[in-house]
């Protein structure tokens, strides 16, 4: 098993509190987390659709019989649980009794936020990091490889066809989890949804322009989009909200969580396929992205990330926002460093103050530089990036 970066924050978490929950994707290896790390609890899945609807109909039964320290999997099924959680826990008044699961985040948390506050410790686990798989025998040395093979666990502990793996993984969300959540009448419209989705990888939002293109309404697109990001298939950045005396773009950025799947929705079936692709440059940028948030997902807090775009398009691909200090990150696929590509973040860093030794720009290239204070970076070593040494 490769060691998850998240493990001692899920350690220490469960010895602080009396709840600890785990969300993300489906398939992002929480169970597989959870039960190597308390491998002393008993453990229930809620897929099962006995246990399922045992939970459901008598949840005081349910944990009467699977007594705790308990894994319960899938939680989000069985909202009732909660109180009934909440009780054993106020009563038992000890730490670590339960490690909740679940791929739906809203279901989950909602729940959460009515019976176990102040009771609960709630994590986010994405698929392996570049870092993870840095010290495993999966590392690969080119980042095209990656957007290809994606960073789903499976795929690497099984050795498997990423294109036939997300071909079954993009199936089986469809049948599942769009079906349980909202009702799509037609499954082939919301799969050309996803594969336009794919398309828009690092773009502005544009909800009317998205439903215009498969004829569908605006309030429909937003709906699932929601979807999208609720089951831990997207991500929408946020623009900062700080203007400089700028006007500012105010809409969202839409991201992959998994830019494997990005990848795969867009029919790029070898790592060769991306050297002249039209999405190769948003692609890398939502690899960069998606490998920040990990790293702050991991260490167990929400990133503080953000874009930053003004009404003359100069543009920030990534803003990092720590201890009241801006970091300034422009990501480049190229594997070559140019000096031109320090125009817009030195133009940044003029207008907002910033110290230049707080940017980096991360690259496709292999080596590390400076430019005027500027941390040049390949994207194998984002990890050493300014705002990770705050």
């Amino acid at each position: 098993m490769i060691l998850r970066a998240i493990t001692p924050v899920l350690r220490q978490l469960a010895e602080k509190m009396p709840v600890v929950s785990l969300t993300g994707p489906r398939q992002s290896g929480k169970s597989t987390l959870a039960r190597a790390v308390f491998d002393n609890f008993a453990y229930v899945n809620l897929e099962d659709l006995e246990k399922r609807a045992f939970a459901i109909e008598d949840p005081k039964g349910f944990l009467t019989e699977h007594a705790f320290p308990l894994i319960i999997d899938e939680a989000q099924y069985a909202p009732g649980l909660f109180s009934y959680i909440q009780v054993l826990c106020d009563k038992k008044d000890a730490n670590g009794m339960f490690i909740l699961t679940g791929s739906q985040d809203f279901l989950l948390s909602s729940s959460i936020a009515q019976s176990l506050a102040g009771r609960v410790a709630q994590l986010h686990l994405l698929p392996f990091s570049i870092q993870e798989l840095s010290v495993s025998p999966y590392r690969e040395h080119q980042w095209e490889n990656y957007l290809y093979k994606g960073f789903y666990p499976r795929i690497y502990d099984k050795n498997l066809d990423p294109t036939r793996w997300y071909s079954d993984y993009v199936k089986t969300y469809l049948e599942r989890d769009i079906r349980d959540i909202t009702h799509v009448g037609d499954i082939r419209t919301f799969h050309q949804f996803l594969m336009l989705c794919a398309g828009r990888t690092g773009q502005i939002m544009n909800f009317s322009s998205l439903g215009n293109d498969i004829g569908v309404s605006y309030q429909t697109i937003k709906r699932w989009v929601s979807v999208l990001e609720a089951t831990n298939i997207v991500v929408l950045l946020q623009p900062y909200y700080k203007n400089f005396s700028k006007r500012l773009v105010k809409s969202p950025k839409l991201y992959f969580n998994d830019p494997g799947l990005a990848s795969f929705l867009l029919n790029i079936k070898a790592p060769s396929d991306l050297q002249s692709h039209y999405a190769r440059g948003a692609l890398f940028e939502n690899l960069i992205i998606s490998e920040v948030a990990k790293s702050f997902y991991n260490s167990g807090s929400e990133p503080p990330i953000y874009f930053w775009r003004d009404g003359s398009g100069t543009e920030i691909d990534l803003l990092v926002e720590r201890r009241n200090r801006i970091y300034p990150v422009e990501i480049k696929a190229g594997k070559t460093f140019s000096s031109d590509s320090l125009e817009g973040i030195n133009a940044f860093c003029s207008f907002s103050d910033t110290d230049p030794e707080n940017a980096t720009l991360v690259y496709g290239g292999e080596e590390r530089q400076h430019r005027d204070k500027i941390a040049i970076l390949p994207w194998s070593r984002i990890s050493e990036s300014a705002f990770n040494h705050t």
